[in-house]
């Protein structure tokens, strides 16, 4: 009878202890819909495999859609932003979105098929922006720099079109994913590589390239009650990794800067 208590109690612990493995949560699900984001979430995964936890990629088919699925914890996280953007997101959708990681920067800049400098742009030049705060304050800020605005106020990453001195130029403000459409039609367009290269130009090909300091890094995203999990930080492990930099440093240094 001894025998049988001290066997019964031994399976006892052993299955206390192999419960928390049994029922631990490894499955992430992480929203991105664009290159090359989408393949950074995909070696994220091959490395998270390694140490058994199971990501998702969730296909999405806008910003805002892969913002509002995580709010609504439809996903885990989403990796297309960069934090500005999604603190506009924040405060206007009264969410708890975070930043859990920067990953890299995108040699963002202005392009033209009108004219080849930005010395024979004309007076009436038209000139395509962003029409969201994060994207048209960074925009003017490379036309600042390379001296084709001025500013009439102190900024912080955060000017827009009012707070230009008086100018000739012909403003269009326009949707992000819209900017190579705009690429046609105007004098000037704001682009990132990711979408200016489906008109098979290049960071090479700008007339003007920002000069970044990390301040709109493509960024993992999560929300404030799950930023903790330990599957976040795995995840949070797996984008930092030295495959993902060996991606963004070997196959895209013409487009894109690690930020870790």
């Amino acid at each position: 009878m001894k025998k049988i208590a001290i066997i019964v109690t031994t399976l006892l612990v052993l299955a206390g202890c192999s419960t928390p493995k049994a029922t631990a949560d490894t499955k992430i699900r992480v929203a991105s819909h664009v290159e090359p984001m989408t393949t950074v979430v995909e070696i994220a995964k091959e490395e998270l495999a390694k140490e058994g936890y199971e990501l998702e990629l969730v296909p999405v088919s806008d910003n805002t859609a892969a913002n509002t699925a995580l709010q609504n914890k439809e996903i885990d996280a989403n990796f297309f932003q960069n934090v500005p953007y999604m603190q506009v997101y924040n405060e206007g959708n009264d969410a708890n979105l975070v930043g859990i990681t920067a990953v890299y920067d995108a040699k963002v800049g202005f392009y033209s098929k009108t004219v080849s400098d930005l010395k024979d742009l004309p007076d009436n030049a038209k000139i395509a922006i962003p029409n969201d705060a994060p994207n048209q304050a960074r925009a003017l800020e490379i036309l600042r720099a390379e001296g084709i605005v001025e500013i009439d106020r102190e900024t912080n990453h955060d000017a827009s079109l009012k707070d230009l001195k008086p100018n000739n130029y012909q403003w269009v403000e326009v949707a992000l994913l819209t900017l190579n459409q705009a690429y046609e039609e105007v004098d000037l367009v704001f682009n990132y590589p990711t979408y200016i290269k489906s008109v098979g130009l290049t960071p090479k090909d700008a007339l003007a390239l920002e000069k970044s300091d990390g301040h709109y890094a493509i960024t993992l995203v999560a929300r404030e009650d799950n930023k903790d999990e330990e599957k976040i930080q795995k995840l949070k492990e797996a984008m930092n990794s030295e495959a993902v930099r060996k991606f963004l440093t070997e196959k895209n240094s013409e487009t894109l800067v690690p930020s870790f």
